[in-house]
């Protein structure tokens, strides 16, 4: 009996415990919930529409490659709706932007090396073997671009300063590459010296050859940075008679670096030459006395050869000047004057029956 008497304290503790264990957790959801009512009912949500310009440094930036980044130079122009959450008299503010706009920009890879293509086992005037050798130097690839992008941030403001993050996609829409380069072509022998500056046999010095054609890149999805501050005054006040700015204007720096390969990687070579150098007037490669072998040479983009990176990423770093306004809500009134007519009792009749109009 003692032993059963233990057992059923315990086990009537054991339920009390438990009893005020969850009442214990009802109070701290209720406490919650009333918290998170207060501060919606004190909340404040406000929307702004408006526009912005950016100026940038762009880069294409290639892995495993031989080239490093590109430079360059990239400007924008774009809409941008921004959503702002906060307490009343509080200077945090949580923000949420979306928008779409244009950027057009103009970046170069430079070949600061002088580059060697042999092409071995040729056959000369005399018949002679020997390799012909283009000299290529002061190689620039320049890549315009321009594109349309859809930002979608998120971030904080605390009083003047904010910061944004989230992720922008661009679609280019039209891309121009330019190749330019200086080539020179000279005989190697083992039997003579090299001979240069022939060009009656295809020896050529310091030709200066350039080559323009259209291309395309990728869609492009970046992972982008937003820090900056507002300019102007800041008023927390809420009261009706209190005037409000509905006019925000921001200065801020951003960075931008893609997550996706924008180049499709191609199968030709950045230097594409005739297959031979002929010198019988009955075949179709004749080449002497005239420039077949400078003409037939084609100047490719690096982007688009089979060894140029195995990934070609987006990067652009730059400053932003956006104007918000904020849109129209609705708000409490003081005197409402349809509550006022309606509340008002108008005399329309005469004396003897008396008539009113609500």
């Amino acid at each position: 009996m003692y032993l059963e008497r233990n057992r059923v304290q315990r086990y009537n503790k054991k339920m009390k415990n438990t009893n005020n264990s969850v009442k214990k957790h009802q109070s701290y959801w209720v406490l919650l919930i009333a918290l998170l009512i207060c501060g919606s009912v004190s909340a404040k949500v406000n929307h702004y529409v408006g526009g912005y310009a950016q100026a940038a440094e762009w880069s294409l930036i290639p892995s495993k490659s031989d080239y490093s980044g590109s430079l360059g130079v990239a400007g924008g122009l774009g809409f941008q709706y921004e959503l702002q959450y906060s307490r009343n008299y509080s200077p945090w503010r949580l923000l949420f932007d979306a928008g779409v706009g244009a950027t057009g920009g103009l970046t170069a890879y430079l070949q600061t090396s002088s580059k060697v293509v042999p092409l071995k086992n040729q056959t000369d005037l005399n018949g002679w073997l020997f390799n012909y050798v283009y000299d290529i130097r002061d190689r620039k690839d320049s890549y315009t671009n321009i594109a349309v992008h859809v930002p979608l941030m998120l971030g904080v403001q605390y009083k003047r300063i904010y910061a944004l993050a989230g992720i922008k996609v661009y679609a280019n829409i039209f891309t121009k590459t330019h190749t330019k380069a200086v080539v020179s072509t000279y005989g190697e022998y083992t039997q003579i010296d090299n001979l240069y500056h022939l060009p009656d046999v295809q020896f050529f010095d310091n030709v200066e050859l350039d080559n323009s054609v259209k291309t395309s890149l990728n869609l492009d999805l970046d992972f982008s940075m937003e820090v900056g501050a507002r300019l102007g005054t800041i008023n927390y006040a809420v009261g009706y008679d209190v005037p409000k700015r509905t006019l925000e204007y921001r200065i801020a720096g951003f960075f931008d670096i893609g997550l996706a390969d924008v180049h499709t990687k191609g199968t030709v070579q950045a230097l594409g030459v005739p297959e031979r150098y002929d010198v019988n007037p009955k075949s179709p490669n004749y080449v002497y006395k005239t420039r077949t072998m400078l003409d037939n040479m084609a100047l490719n983009d690096v982007m688009s050869t089979n060894g140029f990176a195995s990934m070609v990423r987006n990067m652009m770093v730059g400053v932003k000047f956006t104007v918000l306004f904020q849109l129209p809500e609705p708000g409490k009134c003081v005197l409402c004057r349809d509550a006022y007519k309606s509340s008002v009792r108008t005399y329309t009749g005469s004396s003897r029956g008396m008539k009113y109009e609500e």
